[in-house]
């Protein structure tokens, strides 16, 4: 069997959106813990617009946020930048306002016993490759031809890697062949040892131009890199710049919870928690457990019943969320990070 995973840098253009449109929340929640905030961040060719609806007694300056994430991630040019935040629909805040879901949609958990971050394998490596590269490009005075801009892939095929796919931003007087030698040596083979796989580094021959002067980025755009690698289905709901009363953040924060303790806990060696809501109400639709036939569905689900709630409210307490701590999320995935309330293990049995 064959599956595929990939992640992408701070410096993607996807991902300064995302962490752009995280940064502002955190100041909303960090002024006033009650902020309900929805912001959407766009870059393109020197241009970056912030747009979004805000109920909050804090007072943030959206453009002097985005301008420091933006040079705190690398990238040196100035952007021209547009901010339009205003005030929440009240027809949305009605149903908020009683502790019900602040949109419909269905959300997924997901973990698997094949890592120590109980994340599919490929998921694990892309990350470490992307973060090494970052770590490469801030930290090492050799790579200074690296640029913020950059990706990984990795293909695993019956639990071993087939490939590793890295492109990455990098100075002009670079040669490729010197790229590929040294990411070889001081990155890849240190995340991902020794094997026969194939290792492809920049193959279009070039990546000088970057960040958003090679392409736009888009608050949201990177479901797949924030989750689970495509391994699992997506809700289609984006995670970066929604404050907790937003179901398609809190909610898929709680069944991931909920499905890492299963795991951890003995209940299946993968599990795959799903849920789904109405605006407005706070009781969930649907909550299901699938196990892959590695433990009992109809008993995980039990568990999961007996033991959890899934109500807005309930998890924004339970996994105490009002808390200004999602840029941290917003590069590298969502999940895996041990600092976060929604990877702790507990006890279950």
């Amino acid at each position: 069997m064959l599956y595929t995973a990939e992640s992408v840098t701070s410096g993607h253009p996807d991902k300064i959106c995302d962490q752009i449109s995280d940064a502002i929340l955190d100041e909303y929640l960090r002024q006033d813990p009650a902020s309900r905030v929805a912001v959407e961040t766009f870059g393109s060719h020197g241009l970056l617009v912030i747009g979004g609806e805000v109920t909050s007694n804090g007072q943030v300056d959206a453009g002097k946020i985005a301008a420091k994430v933006y040079k705190d991630i690398g990238h040196e040019d100035n952007l021209e930048i547009q901010a339009n935040i205003v005030q929440q629909s009240p027809d949305i805040a009605q149903g908020v306002n009683t502790g019900g879901a602040g949109d419909q949609g269905i959300m997924y958990g997901y973990a698997t016993d094949e890592t120590v971050e109980y994340l599919p394998l490929p998921m694990v490596l892309a990350h470490k490759l992307t973060r090494g590269l970052e770590d490469l490009r801030r930290n090492h005075p050799e790579f200074h031809w690296l640029r913020p801009d950059g990706k990984a892939q990795v293909t695993i095929e019956d639990g071993k890697i087939k490939n590793v796919l890295i492109s990455t931003q990098h100075d002009e007087k670079i040669s490729q062949q010197e790229i590929l030698g040294l990411l070889a040596k001081h990155l890849i083979r240190k995340v991902t040892g020794r094997g026969d796989y194939e290792i492809l580094v920049n193959p279009t021959g070039k990546f000088v131009v970057g960040g958003f002067y090679a392409d736009t980025g888009l608050t949201g755009r990177k479901l797949m890199v924030d989750t689970y690698g495509g391994i699992i289905p997506h809700g289609g709901g984006a995670f970066s710049g929604k404050d907790p009363t937003k179901v398609d953040r809190s909610a898929a924060y709680m069944s991931r919870f909920v499905a890492k303790n299963l795991v951890a806990n003995g209940y299946a060696k993968k599990c795959l928690v799903s849920v789904a809501y109405a605006i407005g109400r706070a009781e969930p639709l649907m909550v299901e457990v699938e196990t892959f036939g590695t433990g009992n569905n109809q008993t995980a689900r039990n568990v999961v019943l007996k033991k959890f709630d899934f109500s807005p409210l309930a998890i924004i307490e339970k996994l105490n969320l009002r808390q200004p701590i999602y840029l941290q999320t917003a590069a590298y995935g969502h999940f895996g990070k041990p600092n976060l309330p929604w990877e702790e293990i507990i006890k279950m049995l």
